[in-house]
């Protein structure tokens, strides 16, 4: 498997030595081939728009469809890219607003948490350490992936930058490594994914959608009292992006439960709204219901159980 690793490395890294035009060249070939060709997920995407967006058209719906692959491909491009992309360059593509915010609470010793969807370009996010004070340490949570050598070699792409990759399992723990070592962090949360039965705790309406969400992130900022920012980015042009830092609270423990969580989510549908190509439509978000849960689980003192 080790040999696996390097030959994919090495034709990754040979891949993204080429010239920014040219990825995109063969990012419309593979949209073809993708889209045209073998309808990736096509039927969960067309589901999860057709839902999502009931008052629109359906030549609309399409386009939006089309939309969201060319992206998808653009996406598969670019984080291929970011494997030697220059600091520079990655800066005149992917620009942070805001970044003075994050600073002043740094420098007052508060860290602080940023929630993020797999909206635009969420990999060059991790490129935000050049743009802050060398004080704070970024991070990203994440999920790892399970084949070792493909999750070895996304940590290398996320981490080249200075951010640090950690598993969601062990997110408490090194949050509280950070503390007591008196290391300031601000840490993004992809929390637009899909929770497994037991960790469903809260739903919201989202897209139409009576929708289970992760309440982790909420429980951690709250318990550590982290600021928390949103991610609202945007896509200027191709190949080009802007995340604006805007603050949701520095007080979150003075905030109802889940009142953060509903408060992200408002924030993530405005962004969808405005432009819905850029979100990951083809994951099989809404496969768990209200009434599968409340049929197969109950809630114990904050615990879900399965009934027998």
């Amino acid at each position: 498997m080790k040999i696996l690793y390097h030959i994919v490395t090495a034709v990754w890294y040979l891949l993204s030595l080429l010239p920014m035009r040219v990825h995109y060249v063969l990012s419309d070939i593979l949209f073809w081939v993708i889209y045209g060709l073998l309808g990736y997920r096509k039927r969960v995407v067309r589901k999860n728009l057709k839902e999502s967006f009931p008052e629109k058209a359906e030549a609309e719906l399409r386009k939006i469809e089309r939309g969201f692959y060319h992206f998808f491909c653009d996406y598969l491009v670019e984080s291929v890219k970011l494997m030697t992309i220059s600091r520079e360059n990655l800066k005149r593509r992917m620009v942070f607003k805001g970044t003075e915010l994050v600073d002043e609470c740094i420098e007052q010793g508060q860290s602080c948490a940023l929630y993020l969807g797999h909206y635009c370009n969420w990999e060059w996010v991790t490129s935000m350490p050049l743009w802050l004070t060398p004080k704070v340490q970024c991070g990203q949570i994440y999920h790892p992936i399970e084949n070792k050598d493909f999750d070895r070699l996304f940590l290398r792409l996320r981490q080249r930058l200075g951010a640090v990759c950690i598993p969601m399992q062990d997110t408490l723990r090194r949050m509280l490594e950070f503390r007591q070592a008196g290391q300031p962090v601000i840490i993004g949360y992809i929390a637009d994914q899909k929770p497994h039965w037991v960790n469903i705790h809260h739903w919201v309406n989202f897209l139409h959608h009576d929708t289970p969400v992760l309440t982790g992130t909420e429980r951690i900022v709250r318990k550590l009292n982290h600021a928390v920012f949103y991610a609202d980015v945007r896509r200027i042009r191709r190949g080009y992006y802007e995340m604006t830092i805007r603050p949701i609270t520095r007080e979150p423990q003075k905030m109802a439960d889940y009142e953060l969580t509903d408060c992200y989510y408002k924030l993530l549908e405005e962004s969808i709204q405005r432009a819905p190509e850029f979100w990951l439509w083809s994951h099989n978000r809404w496969s768990r219901t209200r009434e599968e849960f409340d049929r197969r689980f109950e809630v114990v003192n904050g615990k879900v159980i399965a009934k027998e």
